[in-house]
């Protein structure tokens, strides 16, 4: 997916009570991936997610106050001039979902603007946030340009 930035936007998303957004939290590979796992999308070796929070500008994780688990991630990369990656994005399915997942690609988005005004910004995404994505100004491939990707081993 691609954002076009002229799309108009819709309203600031809140996290209900119980859960918290944070920059400074450093979730560990085996919380990641069990989240991944929640949402249908595949892990990641465990050894490997330091070194893919170290290559990453930031990333951004929500937290269950009640259950004192990770609920919401998302991490970018980018090469600091002309693009921008959203990676892992991913939210505990339940009813809060959608929300989560609205939090976290607005937030998202905010950082990047703030912080890399006129990047292009690209993410892979499962379904579930096409929503989110959609609302927040992202095209499923703008133009007929399908993203490629290589999973070294």
């Amino acid at each position: 997916m691609a954002l076009l930035p002229f799309r108009q936007q819709a309203a600031v998303p809140r996290l209900p009570e119980r859960y918290r957004a944070s920059m400074e939290f450093v979730p560990d590979g085996a919380s990641i991936n069990a989240l991944l796992e929640d949402c249908g999308d595949q892990p990641h070796p465990v050894e490997r997610w330091p070194l893919a929070l170290q290559r990453s500008i930031w990333h951004l994780s929500i937290l269950d106050s009640e259950e004192q688990r990770l609920v919401g991630f998302v991490r970018a990369t980018s090469d600091q001039a002309l693009n921008a990656n959203l990676w892992n994005l991913a939210a505990a399915a339940g009813p809060d979902q959608s929300r989560l997942l609205a939090v976290l690609v607005h937030r998202s988005l905010a950082c990047l603007r703030r912080d890399l005004p006129g990047c292009s910004i690209s993410i892979a995404a499962p379904a579930q946030a096409m929503d989110a994505l959609k609302s927040r100004g992202f095209i499923l491939d703008p133009g007929g340009i399908r993203a490629m990707g290589l999973r070294l081993r």
